[in-house]
């Protein structure tokens, strides 16, 4: 087991959590990191490019003229690709990008970016953060005595205040505990959990 010091919201040690090392504290392997977030990546891509071929362009039903004795080139169609406003050959079509990478791999993955963190004195543990009501600067006046920029805020999907105060901070952003994820964590200079949602996490990637 990993100890970890916790603190409250004025950086104040109040207390420390051990934590499972497969999760926290394990090796870091940064090839998941690439397939996890090229996978991510690639997900997002909208894929809705997409051009007119020959039989989605308007016109061109009749002949343009005769087949022979007309000492041009024959010709069909006014649709055909080497017209001025014909169909594009061989043109991309709308596809999905998106793949999926083995559940086990993206476990791993996460374990091994929360590892990083922690490695790098990037993760900190608080206490309790539950504001009362959402309140950005307020929000952004924690993180300064955290000592923190960018930082990803992990906490329960129902602390919706806190996700309200974060969300509007520039460069950080907060995510639910089931929600998190190896891009997010990378994308964030620190990662910031609570108590709750550390064990959260330490059962849910046990």
């Amino acid at each position: 087991m990993a100890k970890f010091d916790v603190y409250d919201l004025d950086k104040n040690k109040v207390s420390e959590i051990e934590l499972a090392d497969a999760v926290f504290a394990g090796e870091v392997n940064e090839h998941l990191f690439y397939e996890v977030v090229k996978a991510k990546l690639a997900s997002d891509r909208s894929g809705t490019h997409a051009v007119k071929n020959r039989s989605l362009v308007s016109g061109g039903g009749k002949k343009p003229w005769k087949q022979k004795h007309t000492g041009r080139a024959r010709q069909g169609s006014t649709r055909a690709s080497q017209w001025v406003g014909g169909g594009k050959a061989m043109g991309p079509k709308p596809r999905d990008y998106g793949y999926d990478v083995p559940k086990k791999v993206r476990k791993a993955a996460l374990r091994s970016a929360i590892a990083l963190r922690g490695r790098d004195g990037k993760l900190l543990i608080v206490d309790r953060w539950a504001p009362d009501a959402p309140k950005t600067k307020t929000a952004a006046a924690v993180l300064k005595k955290l000592g923190l920029a960018k930082a990803l805020v992990v906490d329960a999907a129902q602390n919706e205040a806190l996700a309200k105060s974060v969300r509007n901070l520039r460069g950080s952003d907060f995510l639910a505990a089931e929600g998190l994820n190896v891009y997010d964590i990378l994308k964030h200079d620190a990662l910031v959990l609570t108590t709750a949602s550390a064990k959260r996490l330490e059962e849910t990637l046990s």
